[in-house]
């Protein structure tokens, strides 16, 4: 027969105030340690962005949040960008950029149909053709280190063809829209991308 060991529990020892203190301070430590690196992602990398106003209906809506960046960011034909104008408005502005610097843009506004170097922009991600004209006079070349841009809500957009904005400096640009993050039911990638 086989005589079983009982297993004596060794008794832990009793938790001191100073075990508590301690473990109390490495929780304080890595929480703020935490909100420092979230704060200096978000001021360096990232920023939060709302959408004001309805001149990007239908891929992007007022009060929406979206995640920017500008880290290695050099604006392309399609990108949605946020950039300031403070003369015009003091909140920063969100549009989609249609042409990059060097290209031409020619706009039919009787048929509401806007061209980039001469081809049909295809653009499924506008709510109506183009048809307002603002101040938009015959075709423009957007000169070097800037960017033309619209809303994709075309008539209800102030933008590139109004005088006040005209072509948008790179330098203004805050950076590129990466994801939306509010309203909930609709995080992600904005369409139209």
């Amino acid at each position: 027969m086989k005589k079983s060991k009982d297993k004596v529990k060794k008794p832990e020892p009793a938790k001191t105030e100073t075990t508590t203190r301690g473990e109390v301070y490495d929780w304080m430590q890595s929480l703020v340690f935490a909100l420092i690196i979230c704060i200096l992602v978000f001021v360096f990398l990232f920023r939060i962005v709302d959408v004001s106003g309805d001149s990007m209906n239908p891929t992007l809506t007022n009060g929406d949040k979206l995640v920017v960046s500008d880290v290695f960011y050099k604006p392309k034909q399609g990108d949605i960008v946020i950039f300031r104008k403070d003369e015009y408005k003091p909140e920063a502005l969100v549009k989609r950029v249609i042409a990059t610097e060097g290209q031409t843009v020619e706009i039919d506004f009787d048929r509401g149909r806007v061209y980039v170097d001469g081809e049909l922009l295809d653009e499924p991600y506008i709510a109506e053709p183009t048809r307002n004209q603002l101040d938009f006079k015959g075709a423009q070349t957007v000169p070097e280190g800037c960017v033309f841009v619209m809303g994709d809500n075309r008539n209800a957009s102030s933008d590139s063809r109004k005088a006040e904005i005209g072509m948008v400096d790179e330098r203004l640009i805050v950076g590129k829209v990466l994801l939306r993050v509010f309203p909930l039911d609709s995080i992600g990638i904005p369409d139209g991308e």
